[in-house]
């Protein structure tokens, strides 16, 4: 009977990182990546330019750090799950139930672009980019590929008939990899390529969380690095180009009057 009672008390030990360094590099996983990359310099340039790095700096000191420290901290101190963790205040339990369907939504959009990417690096192997041409099934008689060009007059586009010229970019993105249908009460039929690489990112995902976090540590010193690597390569190429550097001065210069719009506060 004491065994029993013994038995019911005992809690499972909860699994830990293997170092400090697997720990590090799968915060930075998650805080920072290409949507960095795609949003930052948007939300940046829409809303004052250099002067949105004033309100943004204040809020990441003041409010995004200290969450960021409180969450990590709780969550090692205590070795709990999103959800029991709270138990050391019930009336914020809801919060963790929040977090986690916050998660789930995440992780259904992102799946989503990781496939994608993952179809556009299986056909990035080939001769000839795909996205680079028009004659294809795809391509419509308004396809236009722009493909080497590096200077270009649109005078010659001009025509007597309203024909809007589209990139064969679009057209591989909208009428190849989307396959968009007429509306949305047509279902189409399924895009069998992106079913596989989407299901080929799910059989990933799996075998990279089911040991726990000794094993998704470790594939961190892949996809972390990686990715620090790209959004570099990212950063060099954009700063060797010229016309880029300009946009960066312009992205920059302070428009304090842009500081004070509600749309920063935003």
């Amino acid at each position: 009977m004491n065994d029993k009672i013994k038995m019911k008390g005992e809690t499972k030990e909860r699994e830990q990182w293997s170092n400090k360094l697997d720990f590090l590099l799968s915060v930075i996983g998650f805080c920072v990546g290409l949507g960095n990359v795609w949003r930052f310099p948007y939300l940046c340039y829409k809303n004052g330019g250099g002067a949105f790095l004033i309100p943004y700096c204040i809020c990441a000191l003041l409010g995004g750090l200290p969450m960021f420290f409180l969450e990590v901290g709780i969550g090692q101190f205590m070795s709990e799950g999103g959800i029991s963790v709270w138990k050391m205040s019930p009336l914020f339990q809801g919060i963790g139930f929040a977090a986690i369907v916050v998660c789930n939504w995440l992780n259904v959009y992102y799946i989503v672009i990781i496939a994608w990417a993952l179809y556009y690096f299986i056909l990035s192997f080939q001769g000839e980019l795909p996205w680079t041409s028009c004659g294809n099934w795809w391509n419509t008689g308004s396809c236009v590929s722009f493909a080497g060009v590096t200077n270009h007059s649109l005078i010659q586009d001009l025509k007597s008939n309203n024909i809007t010229p589209v990139d064969s970019v679009v057209e591989f993105w909208d009428n190849r990899v989307l396959q968009i249908s007429d509306g949305v009460e047509i279902l189409g039929e399924m895009v069998w390529p992106l079913f596989g690489t989407l299901l080929f990112s799910w059989v990933c995902t799996y075998f990279a969380i089911w040991k726990g976090v000794k094993v998704t540590g470790k594939i961190m010193y892949f996809t972390g690095v990686e990715r620090r690597r790209n959004t570099g390569l990212l950063l060099v190429r954009s700063g060797s180009r010229w016309h880029d550097r300009s946009r960066l001065l312009q992205q920059v210069q302070q428009q304090l009057c842009e500081a004070v719009c509600h749309l920063v506060c935003m």
